[in-house]
């Protein structure tokens, strides 16, 4: 039946390219923006996931800033107290060389004992990093460096931590006043007591002091070593949750170049039909004539 009044032709073309529209507008949004999925409208299940993972990363974010952080204090610490290692070998070899010698002799040792001992204090009281330091310090507990961020399948989160013992490790206390492993090589005085007897005490007292900075240097070493390897792991996880936010939520710019070109074709056919269906009613107007 031919109406003048419904062109039942030109409605369904009319619908037909309402919905190419509809669909151009959308791909054209993907390609704009470079998400499938860039808003929840899109697909609320998969923005939602994708928004949280995207949230934990910028936490992880903040945890590789302290663990950064922490490496510093740890390197910094770790490079001072192989000075100091240093420094009481080298007072090791003084005090060797001061058993059995003169006095006039052994005050010429003390004071190159002396300029070592300054040398352990000065590197234990200029080993700070970001206003902390570890090796002169009043603190006897133990240094947190947040190493994680852990989301469980219930979506509880906890931050992970990595704990360095400042009791085991520090040379003197705040200032570098009487309170650390160095504190007994420090007491070395072969002007005042230089009889054999002293020098093998302070000889007793240097084996001492070396096994506790041999053992303070590998548990900062330790660290060291476990900081950088937090490090680089969160770095890696860090990338991977980028990779799959991007397989939830990014677009396929190949697919969605493709099925652009194939929706312009239909626009195309779409009008063509929509001004076919329109003439529809002028053809009406000639049997009249």
């Amino acid at each position: 039946m031919a109406s003048i009044m419904t062109n039942t032709s030109a409605m369904v073309a009319l619908q037909s390219l309402k919905a190419t529209n509809k669909a151009m507008d959308v791909t054209q949004g993907r390609i704009s923006t470079g998400y499938r999925v860039a808003e929840a409208s899109d697909n609320a299940a998969y923005w939602s996931i994708a928004t949280t993972m995207r949230s934990d990363n910028k936490a992880l974010s903040a945890v590789q800033d302290a663990l950064g952080l922490g490496a510093g204090k740890i390197d910094t610490a770790y490079t001072a107290m192989n000075d100091a290692l240093g420094a009481v070998d080298s007072i090791k070899a003084k005090l060797v060389t001061a058993r059995g010698a003169s006095a006039e002799n052994q005050s010429k040792i003390q004071e190159e004992i002396k300029i070592l001992l300054d040398q352990i204090k000065s590197s234990a009281t200029g080993a700070s990093y970001a206003g902390t330091n570890i090796l002169a310090t009043d603190d006897t507990g133990t240094m947190e460096v947040v190493a994680s961020y852990n989301r469980s399948a219930t979506g509880t989160v906890t931050v992970g931590t990595i704990s360095i013992d400042l009791a085991s490790i520090k040379l003197f206390a705040a200032g570098g006043l009487p309170g650390g492993i160095a504190d007994d090589v420090m007491l070395i005085d072969i002007v005042t007591n230089g009889t054999d007897a002293d020098i093998d005490g302070y000889l007793t007292d240097i084996e001492t002091a070396l096994s506790d900075i041999s053992n303070a240097a590998a548990n900062l070493g330790a660290a060291k070593t476990r900081l950088d390897l937090q490090k680089d792991f969160v770095s890696n996880l860090m990338d991977s949750i980028e990779r799959g936010v991007g397989q939830l939520v990014d677009a396929d710019m190949n697919e969605e170049s493709t099925r652009l070109q194939a929706l312009q074709v239909q626009q195309q056919l779409g009008i063509q039909a929509l001004s076919i269906a329109n003439q529809n009613a002028q053809s009406i107007l000639a049997l009249f004539k």
